[in-house]
């Protein structure tokens, strides 16, 4: 491809996309596509000699972006609603033209000093400590896996005495991650009645594994658990983490945004007591996915547990210079920093926060509508920007109305269960979200049923 042909389809790109943006409400959120039929409008093979650009983008537009889950959309309520705001997309283009691999500071100082800068300006908007040392991950399931992983290295002991202990309400990559690492032993501790861990069944779990002759690792704590945002008592975890000298790990991958508001802060009161935190910029900050910061204040430990330097990636720069694969698995890293960079400073904190701080706000609201509707009740105690409730009617009635709302392709909700009932979540997290979505969102739902 010449520059004269970039230009002219990078234009061409750059213009669908605006298009895209400003035009999104017009698009189903939820794809209508049939599993395969996909795989079977595409040939079976890759071509042998090289297509036109206009054909390539031609097929994006009629088979690929019809066959797309609008996440982007303001009306995407399902799972953790997330956004990718212009400037954090523009971000993503530049960091594809650099193309670096930042997995030593050599192979990409920009890379890997404005991960640490923007780390820095992101743990300031949180109120964490300034000890804490953070990098970027794609996702929050990989940060958990280094956080556990340097736990157990903590702990020097055979992995298959090791305890792990989490709730219920914990996301589902904990497991996956104890499993992955050979933790011998998941406790699930009981949760309140606001679907919280409860701090006296911890300490008793802990206390009866010790009789057990077992040894206690580590406890994860979540502000902001999938399922309902339940916030667990941070503070009260960390002291029975103390006693016992327990890793703790904070997951505030969802949650953790709040506290860039000041009057929200104390979400993450107790973090502070924390030896890792996570908090993912791609779900409540506007930034593209995959952005997820781990945060230690045992940075040694992550090295000690990973760093493995083959001669052929020795270098000979000063001490001061952070080679950032000595902390992490993947030896492959994408430049991230540059689009959480680009979005910090475009939107800065007082409208970052103040979107967040709407979010909570309508989703209150929405939970009084949903109260107000005899048909309906919420079904759990509306914390942060996710709403939880339930069809009166029984869950059939309720898999009917998601299934409804869904296929109408109007809006996009998704489930849990609690205490065995189907519950429908409503997740509000998009930067184009309006309270006016919201509510025409709320109408739909209330018509349907």
């Amino acid at each position: 491809m010449t520059p004269e042909e970039f230009r002219k389809y990078g234009h061409e790109t750059v213009d669908w996309i605006a298009e895209y943006m400003e035009g999104i409400r017009d698009y189903p959120v939820l794809s209508k596509v049939r599993p395969g039929e996909l795989t079977a409008s595409l040939p079976g093979s890759a071509p042998e000699k090289g297509e036109t650009m206009e054909a390539i983008l031609a097929d994006f537009r009629r088979v690929i972006v019809p066959a797309n889950t609008q996440w982007n959309h303001p009306r995407f309520h399902a799972y953790f609603a997330v956004g990718a705001a212009p400037e954090g997309v523009l971000a993503e283009m530049l960091s594809a033209a650099l193309n670096v691999n930042g997995m030593l500071w050599k192979s990409s100082p920009a890379a890997t000093e404005l991960e640490m800068v923007t780390c820095g300006w992101l743990r300031e908007w949180l109120g964490l400590p300034d000890e804490y040392f953070g990098m970027i991950h794609d996702t929050a399931s990989t940060g958990v896996m280094h956080a556990l992983a340097a736990a157990c290295h903590a702990a020097d002991g055979s992995r298959s005495s090791l305890v792990l202990y989490c709730t219920g309400q914990t996301h589902s990559s904990v497991e996956k991650a104890a499993a992955a690492l050979g933790i011998g032993h998941v406790r699930k501790v009981a949760v309140d009645g606001r679907w919280r861990m409860d701090p006296a069944a911890l300490e008793q779990a802990v206390q009866s594994d010790i009789v057990a002759e077992l040894r206690p690792c580590c406890v994860v704590a979540t502000v902001g658990t999938t399922a309902v945002a339940a916030i667990d008592p941070v503070k009260a975890v960390a002291d029975v983490a103390q006693r016992h000298a327990l890793w703790l790990h904070v997951d505030g991958a969802y949650g953790g945004p709040a506290a860039i508001v000041e009057s929200r802060r104390g979400v993450l009161a107790g973090a502070e007591r924390a030896q890792s935190v996570i908090v993912n910029p791609h779900k409540w900050m506007n930034v593209p996915v995959d952005c997820s910061v781990l945060y230690t204040r045992r940075p040694e430990v992550l090295r000690e547990t990973f760093s493995l330097v083959p001669e052929y990636l020795r270098t000979a720069e000063d001490a001061s210079a952070v080679n950032l694969m000595d902390y992490a698995v993947a030896l492959g890293r994408r430049f991230r920093a540059l689009k959480l960079w680009f979005v910090m400073r475009a939107w800065g904190r007082e409208r970052m926060a103040a979107m967040i701080d709407a979010h909570c706000r309508w989703a209150r609201e929405l939970a009084e509508w949903i109260e107000a509707d005899a048909r309906f009740e919420v079904a759990a105690p509306v914390e942060l920007s996710l709403v939880c409730f339930r069809h009166r009617g029984g869950d059939e009635a309720g898999r009917a109305l998601m299934e409804a709302i869904n296929g109408s392709g109007f809006a996009f909700l998704s489930h849990t269960v609690l205490d065995g009932r189907f519950v429908l979540r409503f997740a509000i997290g998009n930067h184009q979200t309006t309270r006016e979505d919201v509510r025409a969102v709320w109408e739909r739902i209330a018509g349907l049923a």
